[in-house]
């Protein structure tokens, strides 16, 4: 059901509550069709959980949302984490962030082994042509549905906008964007209030989508209090995790083994990278292809087009790197290759989301504390602003590479993939068409036009 037909039945009733079954069924159909990047799966669980479910509302959505687009990893799997941990507790949020990557490493663990055993999957290839016109419709449907809900003045217009020229046109690291939006937002929210208040209030919530589980003046449960022994505890279990896994790695394969180089290595692009898997995949990139040499080029830019095939978050692409480097390197022998694969995907996934989990548990319950506290909230506001300018330009740099593949002057536009970029535009924006049939019609389109010329 879209907005209008919310707005048109007038919701005055409070869902029934939600069991961690009913959630489970949900996180694992969301696993399956979270395509479209980050902006396109916070696209869908904004429409699925505020506007369709109403497990939450929107300012408690989006004020999750100003959380997990500050930690470094995956925003919109940190996202599901901490709406799953909200409604469920703990084991609620590890549902809903493991079902989130779960889909997504198998399919992508299966492309991989395809891609290595027969050196070529022209169907895919295919498939991949196609897909990446409608990826751009969709981002930029995404940023014009979060933009719009989020840019309600011209000083967040303003912070958007010059967040946009600072990564797109002065190079900046995202890191520096959102310490700088951040502090905009700590004093503007002090110099002029009114523009800094948490976008979807409680009032325009009930007129668009009516009464939700987790209303804006719903109480934080008891499980998401703030306490400092529970501070300490999860703490000393996330890092004992991550100790025991590495301390295994080394006592059996040695520091210098490739499983225990990817533990390592992988750990640090989940704790110092900022800003999804755009902002991650330079640092993938130099470390994977230059420095360890796990795979070529070629391959790693293979694997990002294959990353983009699946749901889940981009930046599983490094499921792909870990089995491509397992496989290369031979770590059980040449007679092993899947099986030195699958573990190197394994551990890649397991140290590049492990910290997700844990910087959701530490710091949700005090985010929860903040939802009504204007000088916290205010530099969160004036971040999500500064993201929508980020995707944005994100979105402008994907439609380049897509509608000119060998760049500015050196070859001609591939109009297919702007006829057929435009054509899903339409779509989404005028016929209201779902992500997923766009998706799967262009993917199609792309398979046939190329198993043609």
């Amino acid at each position: 059901m879209d907005t209008s037909q919310q707005q048109i039945s007038g919701n005055t009733q409070t869902p029934e509550p939600v069991t961690l079954a009913q959630a489970f069924w949900y996180w694992l159909k969301l696993g399956f069709i979270s395509f479209g990047g980050p902006a396109g799966q916070i696209a869908i669980m904004h429409q699925d959980l505020v506007e369709s479910k109403r497990w939450i509302s929107e300012q408690r959505f989006l004020h999750a949302l100003n959380f997990c687009m500050v930690l470094p990893g995956p925003e919109a799997q940190q996202l599901a984490t901490y709406i799953g941990w909200l409604m469920h507790r703990t084991w609620g949020g590890i549902i809903a962030g493991g079902l989130f990557v779960l889909p997504s490493f198998f399919i992508l663990m299966a492309l991989a082994w395809i891609y290595m055993a027969y050196g070529g999957v022209p169907a895919v290839a295919g498939v991949l042509y196609g897909i990446k016109p409608a990826v751009v419709a969709i981002v930029l449907f995404a940023c014009y549905r979060i933009g719009s809900r989020t840019l309600k003045n011209s000083l967040l217009w303003a912070i958007s906008v010059l967040a946009f020229l600072a990564i797109f046109v002065f190079r900046l690291p995202f890191p520096a964007i959102v310490l700088a939006a951040g502090l905009a937002g700590y004093f503007g929210g002090r110099i002029s209030p009114q523009n800094f208040k948490a976008v979807g209030g409680h009032g325009a919530s009930n007129k668009d989508f009516g009464p939700a589980l987790i209303d804006d003046d719903t109480p934080t449960p008891a499980h998401a209090l703030f306490s400092w022994p529970r501070l300490v505890r999860i703490s000393a279990i996330g890092i004992g995790i991550w100790v025991a896994v590495m301390a295994a790695l080394l006592a059996r394969y040695g520091w210098e083994s490739t499983f225990t180089q990817m533990g390592w290595f992988f750990t640090k692009a989940a704790l110092l990278t900022f800003g999804g898997a755009y902002a991650v995949l330079p640092y993938v990139y130099q470390g994977a292809v230059e420095h360890y040499h796990w795979l070529t080029a070629i391959q790693m830019i293979d694997g990002l087009a294959l990353g983009e095939t699946t749901p889940g978050p981009l930046i599983i692409v490094i499921t792909f790197v870990g089995f491509v480097g397992g496989w290369s390197q031979q770590v059980f022998g040449a007679d092993a290759l899947f099986a030195s694969a699958f573990i190197a995907s394994a551990i890649a996934t397991f140290f590049t989301f492990l910290p997700s989990f844990i910087f959701i548990f530490l710091g949700g319950p005090f985010i929860e504390t903040t939802h009504g506290n204007l000088k916290l909230t205010a530099p969160l506001t004036a971040i999500t602003a500064a993201v929508v300018g980020v995707i944005a330009s994100l979105a402008l740099f994907f439609a380049y590479h897509v509608f000119l593949p060998t760049g500015f002057g050196k070859g001609a536009v591939d109009w297919f993939s702007v006829v057929l970029a435009v054509i899903a535009t339409l779509a989404i924006f005028r016929f209201k068409v779902g992500v997923i049939p766009v998706i799967l019609a262009s993917g199609l389109l792309g398979m046939g036009f190329k198993l043609l010329i």
